[in-house]
């Protein structure tokens, strides 16, 4: 194959996934790894990627937050399956906490699956997760069944259909929950986890202060992905839910740094 047609298949993995694995073309192609990594250095000379831990993904600015619609098309087979596995950690009877963005609205739809979400509580300052919930709820209602509670903290919109700001960050004060789901931006070993709203940031440190856990549900485009400001750092994650395994350096670096790293298969 020429480099113009391994290129250009690395390209087409980043415009409809947002990012792509140096491994899982060394695979799809079955070329070395460092032909991938060629093609790589030559693809970000041209500003066409951004070189990230283990792969490449778009470009873009750091300060730039994409549209709720935009995201809620990319990755939804690897984002389905770490919502399923996210949800998974939650018991009966738990108080659970969900940030904005696509994969934890897909948290939120396997938590409206699980047979106890009639005994949870949930917090979430994201619009579309909590009108799923609320619907959760009413249909669990009508069937004579018992129905989550569901709390929307107020705030101002982003882009990602999220409420944030100091409403929203008041309304979590003195909260105290099992579990909160984050999603992010971008992910880096040295940075964390990162978001490129200042006020979401904000917001997303009020929503991890509630938790006594705080579950990171990350989909491996965002892997090496930056963002303007830093909301989590790697030692604030306790548990790492993604698709894909992390490299082994990785993997090392986060469970050194105490979280738990899951798989969603």
């Amino acid at each position: 194959m020429l480099a113009r047609q391994r290129q250009e298949f690395i390209l087409e993995r980043v415009a409809t996934s947002g990012g792509v694995r140096v491994t899982d073309v060394v695979e799809a192609l079955e070329v070395s790894e460092m032909t991938v990594r060629r093609d790589i250095t030559e693809l970000v000379n041209q500003g066409l990627v951004e070189r990230v831990h283990g792969g490449a993904v778009a470009p873009g600015p750091t300060g730039h937050e994409p549209r709720f619609t935009t995201k809620s098309g990319l990755r939804t087979e690897a984002k389905q399956r770490i919502g399923a596995a996210a949800a998974a950690l939650v018991r009966p009877g738990d108080a659970v906490a969900l940030s904005g963005g696509t994969t934890t609205l897909a948290v939120a739809r396997a938590l409206a699956q699980l047979p106890h979400l009639g005994t949870l509580t949930i917090i979430t300052n994201s619009l579309p997760a909590a009108q799923l919930l609320f619907d959760a709820a009413d249909a669990a209602r009508a069937e004579g069944l018992s129905a989550p509670a569901v709390l929307l903290t107020g705030g101002e919109l982003t882009p990602s259909n999220a409420l944030v700001g100091p409403v929203a960050v008041d309304a979590l004060a003195g909260m105290q929950v099992e579990w909160t789901f984050i999603g992010a931006h971008g992910l880096t070993l040295e940075a964390g986890l990162m978001t490129p709203n200042l006020t979401e940031a904000t917001t997303n440190e009020a929503l991890i202060a509630a938790a006594r856990t705080t579950v990171a549900v990350v989909d491996s485009s965002k892997w090496g992905v930056l963002g303007l400001r830093t909301f989590c750092a790697t030692s604030g994650i306790g548990v790492l839910v993604t698709d894909s395994p992390p490299q082994e350096d990785a993997r090392n670096h986060l469970e050194a740094a105490g979280a738990s790293v899951i798989v969603a298969q």
